[in-house]
Formats: structure tokens, sequence, C-alpha cells
């Protein structure tokens, strides 16, 4: 029994760790960054020690609750970036990376935000933000990205898209492309109007 306790206490640990990672994902969503730990904690069931056992800061917690969604934007900017049609691989940045964020608004909210001001997840984003970056500038070099746009248009794409609310995920989705596509558009250097995925029905309320 006494060879089985420090196992169990370990296997206790992960689950706490779990579960906080969870609740803090959804509560992410649900009300932001600005939500109090304590919440957090009543979420997964934990007690406030507990959590600051295993995340000592709210930047700690964001970092980690977000650490697979930073990998899968940053994976999505090096598959635009190998793409050997800048343009394309730019539209492609832009679809995907719209669709990420509609999927996770807390993770919106993060990457928007100058909070967290965790080194990890700060650098993780710069290192990204560089590539499209990167990728916006051969865009613009092969004559397709219309020549005025920043880095900073971005962010505001992602900060209108995280706006998108509707009456199911399915439908933030949908809506998110036609966005997107809607961009995209708007970017171009010359204009070759392809159509626009099929429109989404949207309720009065996801405008106010």
């Amino acid at each position: 029994m006494t060879n089985l306790l420090p196992h169990s206490l370990r296997s206790d640990a992960r689950d706490n760790r779990e579960r906080i990672l969870a609740a803090a994902r959804t509560v992410f969503a649900e009300q932001g960054l600005d939500v109090a730990m304590r919440e957090i904690a009543r979420r997964a069931e934990v007690g406030p020690a507990t959590l600051y056992r295993h995340f000592p800061t709210k930047e700690a917690l964001v970092t980690e609750a977000f650490g697979e969604q930073m990998t899968a934007c940053s994976t999505l900017v090096d598959e635009g970036l190998a793409d050997p049609d800048p343009w394309r691989g730019f539209c492609r940045v832009i679809e995907k990376v719209c669709e990420l964020h509609a999927r996770d608004r807390g993770f919106t909210a993060a990457f928007v935000s100058a909070f967290p001001r965790a080194v990890d997840f700060a650098a993780d984003r710069e290192r990204a933000l560089g590539k499209v970056a990167e990728l916006a500038r051969r865009a613009k070099a092969a004559g397709k990205l219309r020549p005025d746009f920043v880095l900073d248009d971005l962010i505001m794409v992602l900060m209108a898209n995280g706006g998108i609310r509707t009456t199911s995920p399915a439908t933030d989705e949908a809506a998110s492309r036609r966005f997107a596509a809607l961009l995209i558009q708007g970017m171009r250097a010359q204009p070759a109007i392809p159509p626009l995925p099929p429109a989404v029905r949207l309720p009065l309320t996801a405008v106010s």
C-alpha cells in the first residue's frame, strides 16, 4: 500500500490539473480573460489553493490553456509560408486562422490583447505574427496583396471575427468563413471576384 501511494497522488494531481485546464478554457470562452481565478477553481471543483499550486498566476494558466491553439495557429502560418504561391498561402492563413479563432473565443481574447504578460505566450504570438508579416511581404511583392496592408489589419480582422455571435458553433464557423472571404476580396491588389461561400442567416441579436 505504501508503494502505491506516491503514484496515486501523482494521478490525483494530474486529474486536478486537467480539470483546471478544461474549466479555464470553458470559462475564458464564456467570460473572457477577466474572470476571477476563484471562479475557475469553482468550475473545476478544486480549492483555490490547489489551483494556485498548479498555476501560480493567471498568465501561467492562460499560457497552458491555449498552448495547443497557439501551436495550431503557428502551424497554419508555416503551411502558408511553404506554399509556392504567396497569395494563395496568405489567403489560406486568413481563412484558417479565422476558423480557429471562431471555435475558441477565449483564445481570440488572449491573442489580440496585451494580456497575458506570460513570456512564453507573448514570444509565441510574436513569432507567429512575424511569419504572417513575411508572408504578407511576399504576397505584396507578387503584386497580389494590396500595398497598404499592415500587420495591425490582421489584429483588427481577428477582433472583428471574434465578435461573430450566432445560434451555434457550427453557424459561427460558417459565418466566419464568409467573413474571411469578404475580407480577402478587400485585400486583393487586383480584385478578381470569386464566388462567396454560402450566406449565413444571422439573428438580429448577433449585431447588438
